[in-house]
């Protein structure tokens, strides 16, 4: 007898086959009210998932550089980026994603065979290093406008026009979801989910799935602009899986009347859960986590240095950008400034923030008056006095600031502010004027005038301290980031190592 022939790789090729499988079938029996309550029951995975996709995105920047200088994706961080796809797979198949099955997803980064939502993707033992420049941020482009509409992002650029009279879009839902919703209605009322829905919402999970697998550098065929409908990919087929997780292999039928052929058993295949223990993805977890905190304390530190050595004036005072700010008042006062604390050192706001500079330039031409004050006096001096209080600071669409006033009051001043003594730190003068005021503790307000106590004023205002210890605290920030990055690094490499060599943990 003439040996059979198999197909030569696994899973068999298919002139149409996308190297990205989902599979899932429409299980019978659903219940007709479970789905009003999906949404509270997969909280604990969508819990599990932010952390898994963080892992995710830190991964696949590494497996970008990985690809650009070796031309292959690490194959431990392919499995469990595909682990993740998979999870993610599962439970938006259980939740509103698809409503396909009542039966609660599995905590596992693993194929579960008898689970009815399937996720496989072939590794490609080589990628282009060329490709992998362009692929997520250029090439995928026309597939992101596409899958906006399935997820609903994209929603808006087609309903721009149907906002109710507050500006608030009535309806920001993709297609999906509004399948999703249909199908939804019509198995509470008929117990039913309609097949015909069922596969067209495979059919656009499936075009979503592809796309992020390619965005995410899984593949180098770029995703077909194909809408595959129905619960079996038909590249090969349904999957079907034996009881080891593997897809049992399609053989090709012999010509009429040939004896039967029995498959042999699948090649072996690295599998996630070989290697992707529950130790090691939680170790991977901590290590991502670890490493965006360090890089927060990497950032601020960068902050603290660059204010300490850059931001500071000759004075060694670290100063904010000059605002403009302008009233027709006859004064503008800051916001009550308290300064209180319940430790028994006197001191401790000095030792906090040293000396503040409040600094003005007088850009309407009049002298100015700056002056700090216990906010009980200024409120006497200033009672009844038209006045312009600065509530708040918004960004403009420029990059600057546009302050908020709140004017009260309808007076002029009875005396100009050079004839008061209530000040605990004043300066007055054309040009720029600068008060160094020792904090204390206590309510106080900085208030700005012109020197003769008249109308509309108008300087550009910064404000400072001397923050003495900044320096200390950007190196101490520095050196936390450092440590944290290499224990990160070590980390992670521990934990995906162990689960490339598929050993024990």
């Amino acid at each position: 007898m003439t040996a059979p022939t198999y197909p030569s790789t696994y899973p068999p090729t298919h002139p149409s086959s996308y190297p990205v499988h989902v599979d899932a079938h429409l299980e019978a029996g659903l219940n007709r009210w479970l789905w009003l309550v999906k949404w509270l029951l997969a909280i604990p995975h969508y819990i599990v998932l932010a952390f898994l996709w963080l892992a995710f995105v830190v991964l696949s920047v590494v497996a970008f550089f990985a690809i650009l200088f070796t031309g292959r994706y690490p194959r431990a961080i392919f499995d469990f980026n595909v682990g993740v796809l998979r999870w993610s797979w599962r439970v938006a198949y259980y939740a509103y994603g698809a409503l396909g099955t009542d039966r609660y997803p599995p905590f596992t980064l693993d194929e579960v065979p008898d689970y009815p939502a399937h996720l496989e993707v072939e590794y490609p033992e080589h990628l282009s290093r060329g490709l992998v420049l362009v692929k997520s941020w250029l090439l995928a482009i026309p597939h992101y406008l596409v899958v906006g509409f399935f997820l609903g992002g994209g929603w808006y650029l087609g309903s721009e026009a149907v906002d109710d009279r507050d500006g608030n879009l009535l309806w920001n839902s993709g297609l999906i979801s509004l399948l999703v919703f249909v199908a939804a209605v019509v198995l509470l009322f008929t117990g039913r989910y309609p097949q015909p829905i069922f596969d067209l919402v495979l059919g656009l999970n499936r075009w979503v799935i592809r796309v992020a697998a390619y965005a995410s550098l899984m593949t180098d065929d770029y995703p077909p602009f194909r809408l595959d409908q129905g619960g079996a990919d038909p590249g090969d087929g349904r999957l079907e899986l034996s009881a080891t997780g593997a897809q049992a292999p399609t053989v090709p039928p012999g010509p009429p009347g040939a004896p039967g052929v029995v498959a042999p058993p699948p090649p072996p295949r690295a599998a996630p859960r070989r290697g992707w223990t529950a130790g090691r993805v939680i170790a991977l977890v901590a290590g991502c986590l670890l490493l965006l905190l360090s890089l927060g304390l990497g950032a601020a530190g960068g902050m603290a240095a660059y204010a300490d050595q850059v931001a500071r004036d000759d004075a060694g005072f670290v100063m904010s950008d000059e605002e403009l700010l302008t009233t027709d008042t006859y004064a503008l006062v800051s916001d009550q400034i308290t300064i209180h604390t319940d430790s028994s050192t006197a001191d401790l706001p000095e030792s906090i923030l040293g000396d503040a500079k409040i600094e003005a330039t007088s850009t309407g031409g009049e002298p100015l008056f700056v002056g700090v004050a216990r906010t009980a006096a200024v409120e006497d001096y200033l009672d009844g006095v038209r006045q312009a209080e600065v509530v708040d600071l918004d960004s403009t669409d420029g990059g600057g600031l546009d302050p908020e006033y709140l004017v009260t009051g309808q007076d002029a001043p009875n005396v100009p502010p050079t004839e008061l003594d209530v000040w605990s730190a004043q300066a007055t003068g054309s040009g720029t004027v600068s008060v160094v005021w020792p904090v204390e503790d206590g309510d106080w307000t900085v208030v700005v005038m012109n020197a003769d106590g008249s109308a509309d004023v108008t300087a550009d205002v910064a404000v400072g301290a001397t923050l003495d210890w900044l320096g200390w605290l950007a190196v101490a920030l520095l050196v936390a980031a450092a440590v944290g990055l290499l224990l990160s690094a070590l980390t992670m490499t521990l934990a995906v190592r162990g689960a490339r060599s598929g050993s024990p943990s």
